[in-house]
């Protein structure tokens, strides 16, 4: 359970990195940018405990 949420959350960033990288023309570094929020949420989310 805790792997699909973080791989949920890399790809969500990928997507928005990709995104935001062609709008503004420099994709190398939104995509970077992209994968390192993506990967932060999916662990904030994997580690949030249930009650």
């Amino acid at each position: 359970m805790k792997n699909k949420k973080l791989v949920k959350g890399v790809a969500l960033g990928i997507v928005i990195g990709t995104v935001v990288g062609v709008i503004t023309d420099n994709i190398g570094l939104w995509l970077a940018v992209g994968i390192a929020i993506g990967a932060a949420v999916g662990n904030t989310l994997s580690n949030k405990k249930t009650k």
